[in-house]
């Protein structure tokens, strides 16, 4: 990250007067302060927001998406869907047009974070799929909005990986900023489909501080290596459980235990996300306020800036090195 870039996210967060850490937040009193839209924030950088995804560029009618990024954790249960669609809501809070991908073809829970549980892509001509909005504007597709809540999709890998491709081709993305492909755990079929197939701007790690999660986040990590994916940074879930009653800190997975291995595996480190009741039933309920009026939604916002400037400063490298954007268009 350059020091301009440093620069502009140390302003933003003065502007915003929120610490960096969730352990010095108090949760008991809301934040109210401005959002400095993405493009204001990154200024001249946000022209080299084109032209990142340069593996396999290929040019359809149905989508012109910037970024593609993968979130993934080597384990289920640290709370990588909740991030992603809070990240997600974030970055179209601060302008930026964005996309969810639910890639959990087994379990997914997109539909219900995005309070869209029941709800089915329409067609125009029987096979290309209109993404489900969000009331932010955020286009999502899932097979859970495809499949009823009580059904199990008891799929081989082969074909859980043809449906997931299915979900990213044959769906009207249109224009995005951000498409993020919310992964199922593990290093299976899933995660080797997209890496072989979708151009990809990188991807991101979410791990809970204890070593148990941790070691997972790890075979993830050198597992996008193996497949020449960058790994745009390491983001610590659950880092910090605040009572809301009494406001005690509680340590519960441990401390910093995702940021020392960023550290030492010199992984850009995204932040680290609170763990609290109220992030839990908003992910349940979301439809009554935006992530904007919760006094949790900094934590996810100081996240979302953070991935935008390592993808436009990786967008700015690649043009440098073969000096031409070229446009991310969805796969045939």
């Amino acid at each position: 990250m350059t020091k301009v870039m440093t620069d502009k996210l140390a302003e933003y967060f003065n502007t915003l007067d929120v610490p960096f850490s969730p352990s010095e937040f108090d949760f008991s009193q809301p934040v109210v302060a401005s959002r400095i839209p993405l493009r204001q924030c990154l200024g001249d950088d946000w022209q080299w927001l084109p032209g990142s995804s340069l593996n396999s560029p290929v040019k359809t009618e149905l989508a012109s998406i910037k970024h593609i990024i993968a979130i993934a954790s080597g384990k289920g249960g640290v709370g990588k869907s909740t991030t992603t669609v809070n990240v997600a809501r974030a970055l179209a809070a601060m302008g930026a047009k964005v996309g969810v991908l639910d890639a959990d073809i087994y379990g997914p829970s997109v539909p219900l974070m995005l309070n869209r549980s029941g709800q089915q892509p329409a067609t125009h001509d029987g096979k290309i799929m209109q993404p489900i909005e969000s009331v932010e504007g955020i286009k999502a597709n899932s097979i859970g909005f495809l499949v009823a809540d009580t059904d199990a999709a008891v799929w081989r890998g082969p074909m859980a990986s043809k449906a997931f491709m299915q979900l990213f081709n044959e769906t009207q993305w249109g224009e995005l900023d951000y498409l993020l492909i919310d992964l199922p755990p593990g290093t299976g079929d899933i995660q080797l489909t997209l890496a072989q197939n979708i151009p990809l701007s990188g991807a991101v790690i979410v791990s809970t501080p204890q070593d148990i999660a941790l070691i997972d986040a790890q075979k993830a990590h050198k597992m996008f290596d193996k497949v020449n994916i960058d790994s745009l940074g390491l983001i610590e879930n659950m880092s910090i459980f605040v009572c809301g009653e009494c406001g005690h800190e509680s340590a519960l997975f441990g401390h910093e235990g995702a940021k020392q291995y960023a550290q030492a595996s010199s992984i850009p480190y995204l932040g680290a996300l609170p763990l609290s009741v109220d992030i839990r039933q908003y992910m349940d309920d979301s439809e009554e306020q935006s992530l904007t009026q919760k006094n949790f939604s900094h934590f996810y916002e100081a996240v979302a800036l953070r991935l935008a400037i390592q993808l436009s400063g990786k967008a700015k490298q690649n043009y440098d090195k073969q000096q031409l954007q070229i446009p991310i268009q969805q796969l045939q």
